[in-house]
């Protein structure tokens, strides 16, 4: 697993630091993780931005003429601008010459322009965005989808997302036996709306889903769940209140530990301590979120992501890739790989 060098088409001109930022993680990336990049853009631009780092080789530059602003619409966009950087970073991985594509651009142009050129895997009816998140159990992580891709769901694609997330958590995240919530407003079967009530009885009625009943916001970082799964609206909103929560928590912790003589002392011993804090706690350092569904690895970042982002994204890339996390879902769906994830719902009990 990952002997092959993984190829990874960066979108150098999206986002709002680009191309510096996307250009400086990238270079990063090369030299820690082992990767391929290729930087997608303006030549000249994203050539200027290389030149102010010292590299041992050069970096192979994809032209491409434009990019999608956060202000137009998605596929009116892409189809006025059939060289945008997001564009020509889709068609290489659909040319088969590159693995994946990372874009801190327009999220709906990248998801658009992923359906249009990569397609959706065979037995997913809509791709989702899977955020992972840390939770209070150290070392332990759970995968919310769907966090912005689909605004309005049916109960079966909540299911379609169960069975991808499951998937990422046993194959990429490591668990043996994952265990699959759904969010809702109480743990009771009864609870919530017209959407949860159908998606509850789907999921129990799976017996390829280790479903275990529903998820309560404040389970979703327990450790209690491998894989929480909800309509994109919901994880959206939960998926920016809990970065909001870890800059807050960060914020005050800067603020209030060095007050006083005693607490530059502790703040001093506690360094290392509070670099583990802000890994777990700081967004930028999971990079952003991963477009399940669609026939190859798009890894879609934050708007405002710096190089330390960009970096952490071409590493979601690289494991997506090393995993090969795109055909385990297929044969999952086509009844091939889920002997290994299955759990009978008795041992949950």
């Amino acid at each position: 697993m990952g002997s092959v060098l993984a190829r990874i088409a960066v979108d150098a001109m999206g986002g709002d630091h680009a191309p510096a930022e996307i250009v400086a993680g990238a270079i990063r990336a090369r030299e820690e993780l082992g990767v391929e990049v290729l930087l997608v853009g303006e030549p000249d631009s994203i050539q200027a931005c290389i030149k102010r780092h010292d590299i041992a080789s050069p970096l192979e530059i994809v032209p491409a003429d434009g990019v999608v602003e956060m202000t137009e619409e998605p596929l009116i966009a892409l189809r006025k601008k059939p060289k945008a950087s997001i564009n020509v970073a889709m068609d290489l991985v659909k040319q088969k010459r590159a693995d994946a594509v990372v874009s801190a651009g327009h999220s709906g142009a990248a998801m658009a322009a992923a359906l249009l050129r990569l397609g959706r895997l065979p037995g997913i009816d809509r791709p989702a965005i899977g955020a992972v998140l840390p939770t209070i159990v150290p070392g332990k992580s759970v995968i919310v989808l769907d966090v912005g891709a689909n605004v309005d769901c049916r109960p079966k694609y909540l299911e379609q997302f169960a069975i991808m997330g499951l998937v990422y958590s046993q194959h990429v995240l490591g668990v043996e036996e994952p265990k699959v919530g759904l969010l809702n407003i109480g743990e009771e079967e009864c609870k919530g709306n017209d959407l949860a009530l159908r998606t509850y009885e789907l999921l129990q009625g799976n017996p390829n889903i280790p479903f275990i009943g529903n998820a309560e916001g404040r389970d979703v970082l327990s450790g209690h769940f491998d894989v929480v799964v909800c309509d994109g609206f919901v994880g959206n909103v939960l998926l920016k209140f809990a970065e909001a929560v870890g800059s807050v928590i960060l914020q005050i912790l800067r603020e209030e530990l060095p007050r006083g003589m005693h607490g530059k002392l502790g703040t001093s011993i506690l360094k290392s301590n509070l670099r583990r804090i802000k890994q777990r706690l700081d967004h930028a350092e999971h990079g952003g979120g991963l477009l399940l569904g669609v026939n190859g690895v798009c890894i879609i970042s934050h708007g405002s992501s710096q190089a330390p982002s960009v970096f952490n994204a071409i590493r979601l890339a690289k494991e997506a890739i090393d995993h090969r996390v795109s055909e385990r879902i297929q044969a999952f769906n086509q009844g091939d790989d889920q002997d290994s994830v299955v759990m009978t719902q008795s041992t949950e009990s």
